[in-house]
């Protein structure tokens, strides 16, 4: 289906249907990516959840504005709480992954009470470490200027997030390095070459997950090397938090080593729904 937020923009939303009164689950991807993301998981996580996951803005089949303005994590988060209030969703246990979790970090620390659990999976509590701003520059002028196309030849050369696990991945299971090259060119330019930077601009919120108080998990791909240690470093400071480094795994654990990506999320979702009483 497709909802349309409160400054005109469309975005394209999934909403697999679980048992009756079954909790909400949102699934929010990250930069580059697309809610096809979560594919292989969505009929297993749809046994005992609502599962609704969704195009950013700029992403996939949903919209993207011209103004660049319309492309900042807050907005991200705004998406993220218009679709839910759109399929009458108040409050959810939330997956965000890399860009996603950072949405997914903002949205629970300013609105702590829509959110009855939380999987923080290959991101961070700020900007990525050791990115080259400069090169996300020039990077985000090939991109307007020359397209996704161009953009993309030069991301193949230069693939900061780039793992073993990645590559064998892309070896291994036929038409992945399709759907990926998919993703990355249905993206809007200027979606790419704005939260680019807005991802790497934004400020530290490590202090202030001391103040996430729902059920959270953090996960993490042990071949992530940019965000394997600011994942340790959030489970260290959220109250209770657990951390799960999945072995064999990059920056895509769900689809590198979806068993054991499967058994950290699936047990966490269970263990969640005890602690706030089966919702």
């Amino acid at each position: 289906m497709r909802l349309t937020v409160d400054d005109g923009t469309e975005i394209e939303v999934l909403d697999v249907a679980g048992p009756a009164r079954a909790p909400a689950l949102l699934l929010v991807h990250g930069f580059g990516g697309a809610k096809e993301d979560f594919g292989d998981h969505l009929e297993a996580l749809a046994r005992t959840h609502r599962v609704v996951t969704f195009d950013h803005r700029g992403h996939g089949q949903s919209g993207a504005p011209a103004d660049p303005a319309s492309y900042t994590l807050d907005r991200l988060v705004d998406d993220v709480l218009a679709v839910a209030d759109a399929l009458g969703i108040n409050a959810f246990r939330l997956l965000g992954h890399s860009m996603g979790g950072m949405v997914a970090r903002r949205l629970v620390l300013a609105h702590p009470d829509r959110v009855e659990a939380l999987v923080l999976m290959g991101t961070g509590p700020g900007a990525v470490p050791d990115l080259d701003r400069a090169g996300v520059e020039i990077a985000g002028v090939v991109a307007l200027d020359q397209g996704m196309g161009a953009l993309k030849a030069l991301l193949d050369e230069h693939a900061p997030l780039e793992s073993p696990a990645g590559r064998r991945l892309r070896e291994e299971r036929p038409g992945y390095q399709e759907f990926a090259d998919r993703k990355l060119l249905a993206m809007a330019p200027v979606a790419w070459a704005t939260l680019i930077l807005e991802i790497q601009d934004q400020p530290d919120q490590l202090a202030d997950l001391v103040r996430v108080t729902c059920p959270t998990l953090v996960v993490v791909g042990e071949q992530d090397g940019a965000f394997l240690g600011p994942s340790r470093a959030m489970a260290d400071r959220i109250p209770g938090a657990s951390l799960v480094v999945v072995p064999d795994a990059g920056h895509s654990p769900q689809f590198e080593n979806p068993s054991v990506w499967w058994e950290a999320v699936d047990g966490f979702l269970h263990r969640a729904a005890a602690a706030v009483g089966g919702r």
